[in-house]
């Protein structure tokens, strides 16, 4: 019917308005079907729209986490806690990949930001136990 309307002159192309994609929803929906690289083109045209969305920097860290990318997943982490300097998830992700590069007294800082605020939501407990294990481990290390 839009197109006769068009074409009959009883609408104006000024009055078409393109629809823009919600382009978070989209990668979050192709992280759960397990597709991460396409995930991130999706994060990454979601970051044009709002290039300090907190959110979008975070889940882009994780997707590069699962894509065996950490450097990219640092990068994304730090842009986030620049954004949100409170941003558990970010403190929680971020340490950990500094662990795995044996940066440990960077990764025992963030596990502690993590924990003075820590997730909220049903899984949160099991977060919260994961983090106060890790930087247990961190500190008995540093003991003599």
């Amino acid at each position: 019917m839009g197109f006769w309307k068009r074409l009959l002159g009883r609408r104006r192309d000024a009055d078409l308005k393109p629809q823009r994609l919600d382009y978070l929803n989209e990668a979050l929906a192709l992280e759960r079907q397990g597709d991460y690289d396409a995930a991130l083109t999706s994060y990454r045209l979601a970051l044009r729209d709002r290039p300090t969305d907190a959110r979008v920097l975070q889940n882009m860290a994780i997707a590069y986490t699962k894509t065996n990318r950490p450097d990219e997943a640092i990068r994304h982490y730090r842009r986030a806690l620049e954004v949100d300097a409170d941003l558990p998830g970010a403190h929680y992700g971020l340490a950990f990949l500094l662990m795995r590069r044996g940066e440990t007294e960077a990764a025992a800082q963030h596990l502690k930001v993590f924990l003075e605020h820590p997730l909220r939501g049903p899984d949160a407990d099991r977060w919260i136990e994961h983090a106060q294990q890790a930087l247990a481990q961190l500190e008995a290390r540093e003991v003599p």
